[in-house]
């Protein structure tokens, strides 16, 4: 099974560009190598921050460059977004206790969407009934494995304009809510715009890459009192991820969406080599 996932989209950001918001091209750009690459895809997760402004309007565009997307489309809010615009663009959505936090199930693996939005604020949340009902679900399947997808990372990258507090209460309680759940096998966040992998609570942990423009990496202490003129954001390529689930296991490719050269081709000339490297299997 192939989970392809997409974070930080971001339309809306110019709405009144000329002759289009540099978002949406970036974002028709990712969908339209996602579609054509040589590996089809099963579902398709949206981590959050899919609109700039979360109105009604961005979410109705973002649904429409998605209508050619032929296989499920599951989707979360991010800080950027509002429950009500992503309900509108994506009525089927599962809303549990008021909160656009639900799973899936498919191939032997469970998949949980979370809701980390809290209105107003840049950072995530995670409130108490969050909490008990993430830990309901993961206590009520045990013996499946299962992803979690989030759009805040629980984490401190570094980047300090970007980054929580390192005890933010929200964190402690996804923290109580996955202390010791073993079959979690991991956990996949957007939010940051960069490419970032680590661990939390033993839980392997990665940020996939936004498909708007990333976040510049630069791990300098940011005093908020004394602009430095630092990048703040660059126009590195639009990302999306991959997560290939196959045989009880789970890895994660990420594609970076730009204009290449193909270097080599299978073909005639090459076939020996690769059949030296499956011989080698034997």
């Amino acid at each position: 099974m192939l989970i392809a996932q997409m974070t930080d989209i971001h339309i809306g950001f110019d709405p009144d560009a000329r002759p289009e918001e540099l978002n949406r091209i970036r974002f028709r750009a990712t969908l339209d190598r996602m579609l054509e690459a040589p590996n089809p895809i099963d579902m398709l997760v949206l981590t959050g921050d899919l609109t700039d402004h979360g109105d009604k309007d961005s979410f109705e565009k973002t649904a429409a460059l998605l209508e050619k997307c032929p296989v499920p489309i599951y989707a979360i809010p991010g800080n950027h977004d509002s429950r009500e615009g992503l309900l509108h663009a994506f009525p089927d959505t599962p809303v549990n206790d008021g909160f656009l936090q639900y799973t899936v199930e498919q191939d032997g693996l469970r998949i949980v969407m979370l809701d980390t939005l809290e209105p107003g604020r840049h950072g995530g949340g995670f409130c108490e009934a969050r909490r008990d009902w993430l830990k309901a679900e993961l206590d009520a399947h045990p013996d499946t494995p299962t992803l979690i997808f989030m759009h805040h990372p629980p984490v401190v990258s570094g980047i300090g304009w970007m980054d929580p507090g390192p005890t933010e209460p929200w964190m402690l309680r996804f923290a109580e809510a996955v202390r010791g759940q073993s079959h979690v096998i991991a956990i996949h966040c957007g939010h940051l715009h960069r490419p970032i992998t680590t661990t939390f609570e033993s839980i392997p942990l990665s940020v996939t890459p936004s498909v708007a423009p990333l976040v510049a990496m630069d791990l300098r202490e940011i005093d908020p009192e004394t602009p430095d003129h630092r990048d703040l954001i660059t126009t590195e390529p639009p990302t999306y991820a991959i997560h290939r689930w196959a045989d009880g296991n789970l890895l994660t490719h990420y594609e970076k969406v730009s204009d290449w050269v193909v270097l080599a081709r299978y073909d005639d000339k090459l076939q020996g080599m690769i059949q030296e490297m499956f011989a080698e299997r034997e």
